[in-house]
């Protein structure tokens, strides 16, 4: 009980970095959270919805096998001076992200070319997925779509793996995953609505400096020992 405790803040933050990102989220898979919508017939919601709750599903469960694969490195470093230099490597690309969403530098996005390599032979197949016109189907286009280079996704990872521990790290990107779910799981007015406000300046200038602080908490220092003891 007392290890979930400890992990319970962390895994809010993730929560909160997904629901901050969410604008960004739709940007990257709005457009095929569109076609998977209009391909079905507004009288049959039912099925609708349970076809996007499979997709997102898909997505962040591919979400935490990423966690899980990059935690498994950070655990592997956890007692050398690798693991100093892979907290410093995460609070910055924190404080990028931070950057990002306050729509203050776009850097962040420049580091999408990683994951580019593997995209293009993931690609054709998510391809030949749609239309979609099942459940499994739709849980296997998220899972796949969940490769699909991003930023953002690629920033909460090494900070996930920075925990030292690959449990810790699927965790908390179940957790970032999640919070990107309100966003990409509404429809119609609703999803307008909740976009126009992620996108407010003073919504993102917010959220972008909640991030940079959370940034600035993740860099190894003095201060983490003064938090610790408190």
């Amino acid at each position: 009980m007392s290890r979930v405790a400890d992990l319970l803040p962390l895994l809010l933050s993730a929560v909160v970095l997904g629901l901050l990102g969410g604008g960004h989220c739709l940007g990257m898979c709005g457009g095929l959270m569109g076609a998977l919508t209009l391909a079905i017939p507004p009288e049959q919601r039912a099925r609708r919805l349970r076809l996007l709750l499979a997709y997102n599903l898909g997505r962040v469960l591919s979400y935490s096998a990423a966690g899980l694969l990059i935690g498994l490195a950070g655990w592997a470093v956890a007692s050398s001076p690798a693991a100093m230099l892979l907290r410093v490597i995460a609070a910055l690309l924190l404080i990028a992200m931070g950057l990002y969403l306050a729509g203050w530098w776009s850097g962040l996005t420049r580091i999408e070319g990683l994951g580019r390599h593997l995209w293009r032979h993931l690609q054709p197949i998510a391809s030949r997925l749609i239309p979609v016109s099942s459940l499994p189907r739709a849980l296997l286009l998220g899972a796949i779509w969940g490769w699909l280079p991003c930023g953002l996704v690629y920033s909460t990872l090494l900070w996930a793996s920075s925990q030292g521990s690959p449990i810790d790290s699927a965790l908390l990107m179940l957790a970032f995953g999640l919070g990107t779910w309100p966003v990409l799981l509404a429809t119609g007015l609703a999803a307008e609505r909740l976009t126009a406000l992620l996108r407010r300046r003073g919504v993102r200038i917010a959220g972008g400096l909640l991030v940079i602080l959370f940034g600035l908490w993740t860099l190894p220092g003095p201060h983490q020992h003064w938090l610790m003891g408190h």
